[in-house]
């Protein structure tokens, strides 16, 4: 079975789990897990923050941004295709009593006029706007890196009206890699930045949140007020490390083969794609002329797992587990599924 639905089912390697066999080990919840420690240490080096905390999962990393800038009442402005406000389950109402002010972007894009529009004027009797939260790179608009001067001119306006900037960098090594611009100078606006180490970097566990050393440490304590203070967690934190040290400049080859998908995709009746936009490791396709539903059934019958995103949209990605034989293959079945 060749499987592009998501690079979230990227394995271990042999060498990453022996790192984690290998790895020392302490109680986190008492701050003395020396491998822990360490990932904390590197990932905010590399994105240049004063404070890490490892956390089980980009949701608690991003969840746990929302209540460190917010109170129950307030409100969160971001992009209306964002993960925190489609693929979150509304934690932010549910867990913080926070609403999401959601703006309609362009292919994941917000301008800073988008984002001042959206700010409301502060009235006692609104919610109140506490933070602009971005996503780099935008999973919904098919893996788009943002655009750069476009952040720094947000950001600019979340300053002068006072509020906090977070940056849900699930795929940030994705963003930096496409550019060639450094993790720590993306993400330099932003107050808190989540990142995940689960995803095209191939650790089986894991996202971390940088930030101020105040705010960490508070975070610290709502992670355990969410269940996610861990004990010997650096069996985990050793295959974050490892995926960082050996993994990280591998996405260059995902990058690579979503290309050849989308240019593949692109020559075979029946679907509609721009390799053009294609900018990291997700290709949305669509099929005008079929339910995406329907397509995605007759490709697992073929061998081939897609995820369905819209009535006619379909989503793949690439991930080190896969190949070029394996782009080819899977451009062969959606060929001869769209045939018959």
């Amino acid at each position: 079975m060749i499987d592009l639905r998501s690079d979230t089912l990227t394995r271990p390697t042999d060498a990453m789990r022996r790192a984690m066999a290998a790895a020392e080990v302490g109680d986190d919840v008492f701050s003395e897990d020396p491998t822990a420690i360490r990932l904390q240490e590197v990932v905010a080096e590399r994105l240049g923050k004063e404070a890490a905390l490892f956390v089980s999962s980009g949701v608690m990393g991003n969840q746990l941004a929302v209540r460190l800038h917010t109170r129950p009442g307030d409100e969160v402005v971001c992009e209306a295709g964002c993960h925190i406000a489609n693929y979150e389950s509304a934690a932010s109402a549910a867990l913080w009593g926070v609403q999401l002010r959601t703006v309609e972007g362009s292919r994941g894009h917000l301008s800073a006029a988008d984002v001042e529009n959206a700010i409301r004027p502060g009235h006692y009797w609104e919610p109140q706007p506490r933070v602009v939260a971005l996503e780099n790179t935008h999973n919904k608009a098919g893996g788009v890196v943002l655009r750069h001067p476009d952040v720094l001119a947000i950001e600019r306006v979340a300053r002068a009206r006072g509020l906090a900037f977070h940056c849900d960098g699930a795929r940030i090594w994705n963003a930096s890699v496409a550019t060639g611009i450094p993790e720590r100078d993306l993400v330099a606006p932003f107050d808190t930045v989540s990142v995940c180490l689960s995803k095209g970097l191939g650790a089986p566990v894991g996202s971390v949140l940088v930030g101020p050393t105040e705010l960490i440490s508070e975070a610290r304590r709502y992670r355990k007020m969410l269940g996610g203070g861990m004990r010997q967690v650096g069996l985990l934190a050793a295959a974050g490390l490892h995926a960082l040290e050996h993994h990280r400049d591998d996405l260059a080859v995902d990058h690579e083969n979503a290309r050849r998908l989308a240019s593949g995709l692109a020559s075979i009746r029946g679907v509609s794609v721009d390799p053009d936009r294609v900018e990291t490791n997700i290709v949305m396709f669509d099929v005008p002329d079929r339910a995406a539903t329907e397509v995605v059934a007759r490709l697992k019958e073929a061998g081939v797992l897609v995820a369905a995103f819209a009535r006619h949209t379909l989503r793949a990605v690439t991930y080190r587990d896969l190949g070029r034989a394996d782009i080819d293959a899977a451009l062969i079945a959606v060929a001869r599924a769209l045939a018959a």
